[in-house]
């Protein structure tokens, strides 16, 4: 079943990876006062995973979307790691590339497993976290280079033979709704493209297919996600905040050159009055496999801002002056190409 005929309530959904803590200790008020905004300001897809955190932000979304109606919103998680019982020093844990992001989570160690056992247990747990019966779509979790090195592959081999079938069957026999990648690489994803079996429906890319960073994802992942027709959800079209004012791109300090496109950007943006957010959100939603773009977001104003964006009626003068700059790559769709 594709992702795209399952969405409840247009392209726009809330990525729940701040109320793990990402960055900074949110207080559990702040954290339920912002998906009660998303609630209120229409969203219904709110995207969620067991890393987040170390189960923090499944607790956290599990207990303020207990009020609302199950069947009203679509969920989605993922699998690849499990929260283990064993405590660590959260000061001192690292994930890849990506660093401590998540010190102020729960402090339970993250265990890797890939395997059918593994899925199903994660699975089952998230539903406990969550306090539902059931998952609309899992995603395989940071499958890639950045968490495991060069023993990604092995790791990719593993989810071959277990995760990927397993959910394969969770799809036919009805128990999810759609299954995929989710990552912040395009290789995994465009080799899970290319598999003639199992086939998944649904790719989570995060931070790479943005108006900041989309070239790689552009040269095969995109093409061949049209092709076979399967959906792409943007997951951080802001790029870790990079693009708004942020301190963080991929998780890290933002390297010269990607603030020096930045700059490009926003100084477009102010030429013809575009929130940037509007561009970012709008860029991405132009590519004709792109089902859904999910902002991550701590703050109820945040919120506000990431649903004015979506129906911000952006001039198509900036769409050619954006286009003409060079600032995007010439193959990117845009609205105006509509």
């Amino acid at each position: 079943m594709s992702i795209r005929s399952t969405l409840l309530a247009g392209p726009l959904g809330f990525g729940t990876a701040p109320l793990g803590n990402m960055y900074r200790n949110i207080p559990e008020e702040e954290a339920e006062a912002t998906v009660d905004a998303a609630w209120a300001a229409g969203i219904r897809f709110f995207d969620t995973a067991p890393f987040y955190g170390a189960g923090l932000s499944e607790i956290r979304l599990g207990k303020a979307l207990k009020k609302y109606p199950r069947e009203e919103y679509t969920i989605a998680t993922k699998v690849g790691r499990l929260v283990l019982p064993e405590l660590v020093d959260t000061s001192k844990r690292t994930f890849g590339e990506k660093g401590n992001i998540f010190k102020d989570g729960n402090a339970n160690a993250i265990g890797y497993d890939y395997t059918t056992e593994g899925t199903l247990k994660s699975i089952k747990e998230s539903q406990e976290r969550l306090q539902i019966d059931r998952i609309d779509y899992v995603f395989i979790h940071d499958l890639a280079q950045d968490f495991h090195g060069d023993a990604w592959v092995a790791k990719f081999f593993e989810a071959q033979h277990g995760a990927f079938p397993t959910l394969d069957k969770l799809r036919d026999d009805g128990v999810i709704k759609s299954w995929g990648q989710g990552t912040n690489k395009v290789e995994p994803i465009e080799i899970g493209l290319e598999l003639s079996d199992p086939r998944a429906d649904g790719m989570l890319l995060a931070g790479r297919y943005t108006i900041l960073d989309h070239e790689s994802a552009l040269q095969r992942l995109m093409p061949l996600a049209t092709k076979k027709n399967v959906d792409v959800i943007v997951g951080g079209p802001y790029n870790s905040g990079a693009l708004v004012g942020g301190q963080h791109f991929e998780y890290g300090k933002i390297p010269p050159e990607v603030a020096e496109r930045v700059k490009k950007i926003a100084a477009l943006c102010d030429k013809h009055g575009v929130p940037i957010k509007a561009a970012a959100v709008q860029f991405s939603l132009a590519h004709p496999a792109v089902v859904a773009v999910v902002p991550g977001s701590s703050k109820p104003s945040r919120i506000t801002e990431d649903v004015a964006a979506l129906s911000y009626n952006v001039p198509d003068a900036f769409w050619s002056d954006l286009r003409s700059s060079g600032t995007v790559s010439p193959k990117a769709p845009l609205p105006i190409d509509k």
